[in-house]
C-alpha cells in the first residue's frame, strides 16, 4: 500500500469520498510481469470527489502540468466538461512520477455521477471497473450511501451474470461472465486491447473474485448453490461448481433487480410494449432471454466507451493520446 499512499499525498484530500486503483499495474494479470516490477508501469486511479470544481481548482494549482491545454479554460469549464460529456469522468493521462518510478493515469468523477453509474448502470463505465477486484486507496467506509451503492453494483453484476449463464457453470465461467459485462460492448476490444484480457484477469485473480462476491453468494443462496467438491466432467479433478435455479420465477426475480438503464434497453431490445414491471413475466419466458440481456448490456457499454474515448483526446492532449493509443494498439497483437 505504500506506493498508493505516496501517490495520494500529492493530491487534494478535501472532499474525497472514495479512491481506488485498478488495471494491470495494480492487480495481477496473466501475461504481465509481477505487479510492482513491470517496466514502464502505469497505475490507473479514480478519485470520487464531492466538489469537482473545488478539487480541480486546487489540483490545477498544484499540478498544472498534469492537465493538457484544456487547463487554459480554467477549473470551471474543466468541471463542466467532466460532468456533461462522456461517462461523467475526466482523465489526466500518462502523468510521470519519476521519484516513484511509475506513471499514473487518474480519473476524477463526482459522487453524484458515480452513484448514478453504480446504481443505474447509466454508463457502466466506472461501475464496470468495479465489477472486478480493485485496490481501495481511500475506502468508502465513512460514506454509507456510496458504500451501499458499491455493494449493490456487485449484486447487480452477479444477478445479470446468472441471467446469462446456464443452469450449471464453473467458477471461471462465472467470473469471466461478470468481467465481460463491461468489455463485450467496448469498441476498444476490437482494436486497443488484448483479446484475452478478460481470461487473463480471471485466471490470475480468482481468489480475489471469490472474496469480492462472497457476500452476494450468501445473499442469493436461495437461487444459486456452490459445490466446492464437484468432479470435473471426464476426470476426477475436484473443481468448484455452481448450480442455479433457472425457473421462470427465479428469472423474474433477477429481472426485477435490474438497474434502470438496463431495464430501458431490455424493453427496447425485446420489442415489448408497456412498463418494465408489466413485461417482466413475458421477458422471463423468452427462450433467448440471455441473448437479449447480453445485447442490452453491450448497448450501454458501446455508447459510453465511444463517447468517453473521444472525450479523453482533448483532456489528454494530442501527443499523450497518440502515445496512449499506441500502447493500447500493441495489446491488440499481444498474446
Amino acid at each position: 500500500m505504500s506506493i498508493y499512499k505516496d501517490i495520494l499525498v500529492r493530491f487534494p484530500r478535501g472532499g474525497l469520498s472514495y479512491v481506488f486503483a485498478y488495471g494491470s499495474g495494480v492487480k495481477q494479470q496473466v501475461g504481465y510481469d509481477q505487479v510492482g516490477k513491470q517496466k514502464d508501469c502505469v497505475i490507473d486511479l479514480v478519485f470520487c470527489v464531492r466538489d469537482p470544481l473545488g478539487w480541480h481548482a486546487e489540483n490545477m494549482s498544484r499540478h498544472e502540468s498534469h492537465y493538457s491545454a484544456m487547463r487554459y479554460l480554467g477549473p470551471k469549464l474543466i468541471m463542466k466538461y467532466q460532468e456533461n460529456l462522456g461517462a461523467g469522468i475526466y482523465f489526466n493521462t500518462l502523468v510521470p512520477l519519476p521519484d516513484l518510478g511509475v506513471q499514473i493515469k487518474y480519473g476524477v468523477i463526482s459522487k453524484e455521477q458515480m452513484l448514478q453509474d453504480l446504481l443505474e448502470w447509466r454508463h457502466l463505465y466506472v461501475a464496470g471497473r468495479l465489477h472486478k477486484p480493485v485496490q481501495d486507496v481511500v475506502p468508502a467506509d465513512d460514506d454509507k450511501e456510496l458504500k451501499s451503492a458499491l455493494a449493490m453494483n456487485l449484486r447487480n453484476a452477479f444477478q445479470v451474470a446468472l441471467l446469462l449463464l446456464p443452469e450449471r457453470f464453473t467458477t471461471f465461467e462465472l467470473f469471466h461472465t461478470i468481467s465481460s459485462l463491461s468489455y463485450k460492448g467496448d469498441f476498444r476490444m476490437i482494436f486497443g486491447e488484448n483479446k484475452n484480457k478478460v481470461a487473463n484477469i480471471v485466471k490470475a485473480q480468482e481468489k480475489d473474485f471469490f472474496e469480492l462476491y462472497s457476500p452476494v453468494m450468501k445473499d442469493l443462496a436461495q437461487y444459486v448453490a456452490v459445490d466446492f467438491a464437484a468432479k470435473e466432467k471426464g476426470s476426477d479433478r475436484v473443481v468448484t461448481q455452481f448450480e442455479q435455479d433457472k425457473s421462470e420465477k427465479a428469472l423474474e426475480y433477477h429481472l426485477r433487480q435490474a438497474p434502470a438503464e438496463l431495464r430501458r434497453r431490455l424493453i427496447r431490445n425485446a420489442a415489448f410494449t408497456g412498463s418494465y414491471i408489466d413485461i417482466i413475466q413475458n421477458l422471463a419466458a423468452l427462450k433467448n432471454l440471455h441473448k437479449i440481456v447480453q445485447v442490452s448490456v453491450n448497448d450501454i457499454v458501446w455508447r459510453s466507451s465511444i463517447k468517453q474515448s473521444v472525450k479523453n483526446i482533448p483532456s489528454a492532449g494530442l501527443l499523450k493520446s497518440a502515445v496512449y493509443s499506441y500502447r493500447k494498439a500493441l495489446k491488440t497483437f499481444s498474446n
